[in-house]
């Protein structure tokens, strides 16, 4: 069995290392499409084995389409984003997985979300991940700028998890969440989705993150507060999503419905919104 792996990374350096050295512990072969590196990623990853792929960003979904399509045919595709890595332990049972002849379109593996807040490290949740899947299974479309979700399919489990390290501060996490919040809202609203109520959105994100999960234990007021900012990405996305209907941000749902995605990531960086 062949199982190609792929790393989507730009500016990564200092946390792109153990993610490729996962990956090429594991695969047969390993691309890293290169985003738009200036800090070196690209040149780390040819030196430690991987195949740089440069990339003209255009969302998440186009990355993933034209990382699959760099891959030599293989029947499994492994991805890590650039901020995660695996436990030795991990890279075993993939190791014995890669030999059990596996048959499943997609097996999920548990994602540890770490946070580093304030001089204190903790675990903030773990989600279970479709990480491993078939290559003629692995389908995304450049419309899918964010939250790039592959087709529903029944699949196995995996217990190798994948530590990613999930925020270093409240305020970045916090606005990252936003950006991907209005992100999502433009492709909603060329999709005609229907609207939910806004706060109760972000109380149940944060009620399930914190307590159902067990962060607040973990972490005290750190994860309170990281989890009532990585809550905002709920209610903020449908907050857009209303403001859309109303009129507001003509120019970026026309650039999102005309397929320019590289201007559209451009504008939301730089915070040119009207």
């Amino acid at each position: 069995m062949k199982l190609g792996g792929y790393v989507l990374h730009r500016d990564n350096r200092d946390t792109l290392e153990p993610c490729l050295r996962s990956l090429l512990s594991l695969c047969d072969e390993v691309v890293a499409l290169d985003t738009g590196a200036t800090d070196g990623s690209a040149e780390l990853a040819r030196s430690l084995g991987a195949r740089s792929v440069p990339h003209a960003w255009r969302g998440y979904g186009a990355a993933r389409v034209a990382a699959v399509e760099a891959l030599s045919p293989c029947d499994y595709v492994f991805f890590l984003d650039s901020d995660e890595s695996l436990e030795p332990e991990a890279i075993e049972a993939l190791r014995t997985w890669k030999q059990s002849a596996p048959t499943a379109a997609v097996y999920r593996l548990p994602r540890r979300d770490w946070a580093e807040v304030e001089g204190r490290r903790f675990l903030f949740r773990t989600q279970w991940r479709a990480r491993l899947v078939r290559r003629e299974k692995a389908v995304w479309h450049a419309r899918h700028i964010v939250h790039e979700a592959l087709p529903k399919m029944r699949g196995g489990r995996v217990q190798a998890p994948i530590d990613h390290r999930f925020a270093t501060s409240v305020a970045r996490r916090s606005a990252k969440e936003d950006r991907y919040a209005l992100l999502w809202a433009l492709r909603a609203f060329s999709e005609s989705r229907r609207l939910k109520p806004v706060a109760v959105q972000r109380v149940a994100s944060w009620v399930r993150d914190c307590v159902l999960s067990g962060a607040l234990f973990r972490g005290g007021s750190n994860a309170s507060r990281l989890a009532w900012a990585v809550a905002g990405y709920h209610s903020a996305k449908y907050a857009y999503l209303r403001e859309l209907r109303q009129g507001r941000y003509p120019e970026l749902a026309r650039t999102y419905a005309e397929g320019r995605y590289d201007e559209l990531f451009t504008r939301v960086r730089e915070g040119r919104l009207d």
